[in-house]
């Protein structure tokens, strides 16, 4: 059944303000993109109703898998992992060998059985890149964005690639024409990669949200897909572009020798990724830690409850959420988890939205907040994007440290529009 209400339509005016809110600190309001914004806010609606709408249609609830159903494709990436995991590891990789006589449900050991499915997935990815597959795709995105929101090649190829790839791989791509982009053409590109999350975590995402939203498989690419080009038309309304728009080659000049190199590179990336949300995942949850324990020396209790770091992001983040369409009293808790994606990182964000209990939030503000969450765009992805780009084209480096708080800004806002679009349709529509 389809319901739509007031929550809906305030969803529209949430779009609006968030548009208002980056022309509002445009470098050049005069410059305001109009076709670029209709076009993007068109595109993301088509992106919608593409993967909820069509597959209603033939009786379907996603085009990924239906509703309450674990996903085909995440639980056979899940079993070749454990596969791997059990052999070099041993019970500490697959649960059903934990050496213990009667303890009932063992949570897994993330490092070991939850963390090598970025390894699988990134050498997976890879490899398709390889044969074709991904980069036949990934130009055929490129296309679109190119012809609807009028993109340079090279721009793009990049905006589409990191629908696919991460923030930093994706730069590697248009490597030759980093140098000659304009200050708009690479706040595009750095805005892009906060709002949009790389394949290979986007695999552990949805292992985190089986059970806890409809078809999270659907939802969180359709999330990432939406994302693109919200994120470039929010960049051109905060940096809007000031030189012509030259024709670059669709052609990435990113390949692998071989299969074998591909695999190789690919499994070595997922590591390199692995150790990093390992590093970062310790530290952060240390500090939170450390953070809510100072809180609680505090002589402070409002509302009767602890005061905590996620309480007061939800009540600075609050205000958006509801904008965006969550409810009033449910937006405190989808403000947290904002709060704690943008402060920590996403990846703590979707691993205590997998945790919220059913009471705290409804399964429409638990899919409009998963859109809005679903971004690099946190305070550890500046310096780890700053970094990246700055290795691939160090004469830009400059560049790219100005734009840093705005891309922050930009890609918080882009990811937020998504959930808005999520939450202006009507419930059944992606239920």
């Amino acid at each position: 059944m389809m319901n739509w209400g007031w929550d809906n339509a305030r969803s529209l005016i949430g779009i609006l303000v968030i548009i208002a809110i980056a022309w509002a600190i445009s470098e050049k309001r005069s410059a305001f993109p109009l076709k670029t914004v209709i076009g993007a806010v068109g595109l993301q609606f088509v992106f919608a109703l593409l993967f909820f709408g069509l597959p209603k249609v033939f009786g379907k609830s996603s085009a990924f898998g239906d509703s309450g159903e674990p996903n085909v494709v995440i639980q056979m990436l899940q079993d070749a992992t454990r596969a791997g995991t059990s052999f070099v590891y041993g019970y500490l990789g697959d649960n059903a060998s934990f050496p213990v006589a009667d303890t009932g449900f063992v949570a897994p050991i993330f490092v070991f059985q939850i963390l090598p499915l970025l390894i699988v997935v990134a050498s997976l990815s890879a490899m398709l890149w390889h044969w074709g597959i991904l980069r036949a795709i990934t130009r055929g995105f490129a296309y679109i964005f190119a012809k609807t929101m009028g993109l340079g090649g090279a721009t793009s190829l990049a905006v589409s690639a990191n629908i696919f790839m991460g923030m930093t791989e994706a730069p590697v791509l248009v490597k030759p024409y980093l140098k000659g982009m304009s200050r708009a053409e690479i706040f595009i590109l750095m805005t892009t990669g906060f709002a949009t999350i790389a394949g290979s975590v986007l695999v552990i995402y949805v292992s985190f949200l089986e059970n806890v939203i409809a078809n999270p498989l659907s939802q969180l690419l359709t999330a990432s897909f939406m994302a693109a080009p919200a994120a470039v038309a929010l960049a051109l309304v905060i940096v809007p572009e000031t030189v012509a728009t030259k024709d670059r080659a669709h052609e990435p000049d990113f390949k692998y020798s071989s299969t074998m190199d591909a695999f190789s590179k690919g499994a070595t990336d997922g590591l390199a990724i692995v150790m990093n949300i390992t590093t970062m995942l310790i530290a952060a949850l240390a500090i939170l830690h450390l953070g809510n324990s100072i809180l609680g020396f505090l002589p402070l209790n409002p509302g009767g409850e602890e005061l905590s770091i996620q309480r007061i992001l939800g009540w600075i983040f609050s205000p958006l959420m509801w904008l965006i369409g969550v409810p009033w009293d449910e937006a405190q808790k989808a403000g947290s988890l904002m709060g704690v994606k943008t402060v920590l990182t996403e990846f703590i964000a979707f691993a205590n939205l997998a945790e919220v209990p059913d009471a705290e939030l409804s399964e429409r503000s638990r899919i409009i907040t998963a859109h809005a969450i679903c971004g690099f765009a946190n305070f550890g992805s500046i310096g780890i994007l700053i970094g990246g780009l700055s290795i691939v084209e160090p004469e830009r480096r400059e560049t790219f440290l100005s734009l840093a708080w705005k891309t922050l800004l930009a890609g918080t806002l882009a990811t937020c529009m998504s959930g808005a679009v999520v939450g202006f349709l009507p419930e059944g529509l992606f239920l």
